[in-house]
Formats: C-alpha cells, structure tokens, sequence
C-alpha cells in the first residue's frame, strides 16, 4: 500500500475431493444449484497463493532485493503474472504509463555541530538553496505520536521543524497534523531500524530519519536544526497487467485489483505480493471462460508505492462508457500480514453501492467467527482510482503499520503491543513475513465476493445497474 496513508492474515482452505471439484468447476457444466461463490472460496487456497509469493521472492532475490516499480524486478513480476494468466487462457494486456520515479539529493539534518542522515518525502516539495533553519520541536512520544491535534498543543509548533516518531495512525496524519499546527518542515523517524522511503503529498518540506538519529535528534530539541532536503522525478515506462474472462456481460464487469510493486526497500511480500498472489491464486481457480453472468476483469498495478500511478493512468484512460461498464471495483492490498487483522474499507463518502460491499466481506467474516472491523483507509491504495469517477469501491487489509489492541488479540489472536506487520515497507518483508492461515482467509474471502458479484450485482449486492450508473454520473 501506498505510504502516504498506509495503513499498515491466514489458514489453509481444505481442498475438496477430485470429485466434488469435477462437479462444481466454474467453468464447468455444474448444476444450476450449484454456489459459485462458495465453490470458490472453497477451491482456493493459501497453499495455491503461496506458490506465487515464492515466484515473486525468487524474482526480487534475483533483481537487486525489490520488485519496485521502473526496475527489472518488477519487469519479471509483470511477466509472471502475464504469463500464468495467458497460460490460463485470458485475454491478457500490459498497458504502459509513465512513472515519474524519485530520486534523492540531498537529505540531511544539522545540528549541533553533527549532521544526521534524512530520507526526502516523494511529493513534498524541497528546501531552499542553503537549507531551512528552523527550531527543532520534538512531538512527546506518548502511546499515539503526532496522531492528534492536542499533541502539538504544548509547544509552539508555528516554523519549527516538527520530529515525530513512527507509530500508531498514518504518516499522512502525522504529518497533516505537525503541517495545521504551523510546522515548517516535518521529520517522521522510525520505530525500528532503518529508514522509510515515504510518499506524502504535501505543501512542505518533509524527511524520515532512523531510529537512531531520531533519538540523537530529540535529545536535541530546542536548538535550531538546518534541513537539506531536495530531490527530483525521472521519468519511465511501467506496465499494468489487465485480463478479462472470455465469458459474461462485458457492459457489467466486476473489477478487481492488487498492486504489483513493492517499495526499494524490499520485496514486499505482505506489500503487496500477498494481495497480488491471492488475487492470482483467484483468477487461476476461477478460469477463462466461468459459465457467470457478469465478466471478471483482474488487474495489476505498477507504481503504486509511488502514488497509485499505474491504476490512475488506466482509469484516466477510460471513456465515459467504459466506466458506466465497470459495476465496481474490488482492492487487496496487503493480506498476509504476520500479526493480522481483518479489516474492511468503510471510508466516508465512498459512491453509492459501496456499503454492499463492505457488507459482503463483513458477513463472509462475521459468519466466520472473525469479529471484523471496518477502516478508513483514506484513498490510500488502488480503489480511490476508481472512487474518483464515481465507481463503487471496497477492499480488505490485514494491517500495517496499526498497533493491535489488546482486544483484538482476543477475538483474533497475535500479539497486542505490537505492529501489525512490523516489517512494513522494510527489507524483511520476504517470505518468513506471512501469516498463512491469514492469507488462506483472505484469499477465501476474495474469492467469495468476486465471484458472488460475477453471479449478480443487483439485490442484496445493491450496487447501482449500468442504467443507475449513467444518472448517477
């Protein structure tokens, strides 16, 4: 997931015998009474997912340690990916769009005779020729960190340089807050070792510091610090990975999506190799041609690490009527985290039709004993792509960078105090970073509802008809 919002699951499905999986394929003559929707929750698997995960850990362990966006890496992801579907039958594409990749300057904080390294924020803008001198203020690290107005109540924040530690809510709300409280300049420094190469769109000057220069810094607070701060976009072409069944109404289609890419750091297997696995594991099982009423469009994005770029370059792309054809659009974006949650996207203000789908995963879990909760994840992944024009939307995350609860531990196990996925957005998000039986979950509920879409989008699934479409718009 992106990181400007980030937010930062699994238990193998028992598969069913040879043959109750020859009577209720997909793509099959199965009877009429057959349930798409449960056949294929129950035929796909963590195992299945996992077969991916270890394709793409091969690849990054292969191109340099990632699979980010721009590099070969994610070139062989995409060819992976492409290859398996076409392999499969799909109608497969790879569209290209231009990624603006960032590339870093200068990062640098003065102070007190030392200088302390800095990682500059892709989307916030640089610090004038000579650096910004500034008061150092230092957030007080209490349980949530710069995650509330009222902790930049104590201090006079108004052209200071703001240090916040990691932890807690989002970076973006950090750095919102640090920014309404007259912050000139905004350092977030991490929890745990190393640096965070963070994408926050913004109106000044921000850089991430390690652990440890984070703690040398806020022994500092009060002193003036000098920030050097600067960076640049270069320019690239990426490609998306785009297949549609062969079957179905192509003016009704259900959308689904993960991002492809990972972040420099690492390989990103939580982020997002475990939402494009699963959603890979789903397309497979399900087929080319299922005997469904509504056509199935499986997407992968690249660069969305760096700001959703590949899904806003297709959904840009689409004409009016080929977005009246999208009934709506499904986001898995990390679901393997390895101290997991379960929880569903219920932003405020999402198009009509998207408290169906929240509805849908809710129930799939609920009915699962897995006490759900809903999250506000900001616009931060894929789906606000599809949001921005008016298409319904939801997904589910198994967590990120969210402390679990002491109640969370107890209706879902793992440990309370800590990270979601303490690896998020680091180089130790490889294999050993999923949680199975949370990915077998959450490959299970994924399937669920895309196929429950694929049989009808009308009723309790409630999201608007293509006719409803067009007056909404």
């Amino acid at each position: 997931m992106v990181i400007w919002a980030k937010v930062g699951i699994m238990r193998a499905i028992t598969a069913v015998t040879a043959l109750a999986s020859s009577l209720v394929l997909l793509g099959s003559t199965a009877s009429a009474a057959t349930d798409p929707a449960r056949d294929l929750s129950a035929r796909v698997s963590a195992d299945g997912a996992q077969r991916h995960l270890v394709a793409f850990q091969r690849i990054s362990d292969t191109h340099g340690g990632n699979r980010a966006a721009t590099t070969t890496g994610y070139a062989a992801s995409v060819d992976y990916v492409a290859g398996r579907l076409r392999e499969a039958g799909f109608d497969v594409t790879t569209p290209e769009f231009e990624v603006r990749r960032k590339i870093d300057d200068a990062g640098r904080a003065t102070i007190g005779g030392a200088s302390h390294e800095l990682v500059p924020f892709g989307g916030t803008p640089n610090t004038p020729d000579g650096g910004l001198t500034a008061p150092l203020r230092a957030v007080p690290e209490d349980g949530t960190p710069g995650c509330e107005a009222s902790d930049f109540a104590g201090q006079d924040f108004k052209g200071s340089v703001a240090l916040i530690r990691r932890g807690t809510c989002t970076f973006v709300a950090k750095y919102a807050n640090a920014v309404n409280a007259g912050a000139a300049a905004v350092i977030i420094s991490n929890n745990a070792d190393g640096h965070l190469d963070l994408r926050i769109p913004g109106t000044v000057p921000g850089g991430s510091a390690s652990k440890a220069d984070g703690t040398a810094l806020a022994a500092l607070a009060g002193q003036s610090v000098t920030l050097d701060l600067r960076h640049h976009d270069e320019v690239h072409l990426d490609r998306n990975v785009i297949a549609q069944t062969r079957t179905g109404r192509e003016d009704n289609v259900v959308t689904a999506g993960a991002h492809l890419d990972s972040v420099d750091a690492g390989p990103g297997m939580n982020d997002n190799g475990s939402g494009s696995a699963a959603l890979l594991e789903v397309a497979l099982k399900m087929g080319s041609r299922p005997k469904l009423p509504n056509a199935v469009r499986f997407t992968w994005w690249g660069a969305e690490e760096a700001g959703l770029i590949g899904s806003r370059a297709y959904a840009s792309a689409l004409t009016f009527e080929q977005q009246l054809d999208i009934a709506l659009y499904l986001n898995f974006d990390m679901v393997g985290s390895p101290n997991p949650g379960y929880f569903v996207y219920n932003d405020p203000g999402l198009p009509y039709g998207s408290k169906h789908i929240e509805k849908a995963f809710s129930d799939f879990y609920t009915a699962r004993n897995l006490g759900p909760e809903g999250l506000n994840v900001r616009g931060a992944s894929d789906y606000g792509s599809f949001t921005a024009l008016g298409i319904p939307a939801g997904g589910i995350i198994s967590g990120g960078g969210e402390v679990k609860t002491a109640a969370q531990a107890a209706k879902w196990g793992g440990t309370a105090g800590m990270e979601m996925d303490p690896c998020y957005h680091r180089a130790c998000d490889h294999l050993g970073n999923i949680n199975r039986e949370a990915l077998g979950r959450n490959v299970s509920a994924a399937a669920h509802v895309i196929a429950s879409y694929a049989v009808t989008t009308e009723g309790v699934n409630g999201v608007p008809s293509r006719a409803e479409r067009a007056a909404l718009r």
